[in-house]
């Protein structure tokens, strides 16, 4: 399996997890809202060097689900040798991570000096996948390590997330 169909069968899982953070209210409004925030492009932000030190080839870079923008979302993701590297940006809070019944394993960490909140998502395999979410201004950013599943003796994607983290987490907006 090519790793772009690894990340289109990734996608398929985590695209309707992004949609259920979506919220929808009726009614009519009782206020008048704040303009949007503008949210971090890990596309464009992220300097090629950093992706570099992160571990993952700036030129495998590929915007939003399998190519497909999400409202409300900047998204990007890269690959590296053994893993996929996926950077989320968006309005949400950690707390909405955590209140979605398919975050499971909750931990607090912290890489390259910054607090986030570690977990997985469920029906990843521990040695597959690890995602932090960090409180930032905008609301938040996500980032996500996912092994790819054909290579034997996988590393730990936490350890891989924690070390990739320390190149990307200091050129990321508090």
């Amino acid at each position: 399996m090519t790793h772009r169909w690894k990340f289109v069968l990734v996608a398929a899982v985590i695209a309707p997890g992004l949609m259920a953070c979506e919220s929808s209210t009726s009614g009519s409004p009782t206020s008048v809202s704040a303009a949007p925030v503008q949210l971090f492009d890990p596309c464009t932000g992220i300097p090629d060097d950093v992706l570099v030190a992160s571990g993952v080839k700036p030129s495998t870079k590929e915007t939003g689900i399998a190519g497909v923008e999400q409202s409300g979302w900047e998204i990007c993701a890269w690959n590296g040798s053994t893993y996929s590297l996926t950077i989320y940006s968006t309005g949400r809070t950690v707390a909405e991570f955590e209140s979605k019944g398919s975050n499971v394993d909750f931990k607090d960490v912290t890489v390259a000096g910054r607090p986030g909140r570690q977990f997985r998502v469920a029906g990843t395999s521990k040695d597959l996948g690890c995602d932090v979410v960090f409180s930032a201004t905008q609301g938040i950013f996500q980032l996500s390590v996912l092994n790819y599943a054909d290579l034997g003796n996988r590393e730990d994607p936490c350890v891989v997330l924690e070390r990739a983290g320390a190149a990307i987490v200091p050129v990321l907006p508090k």
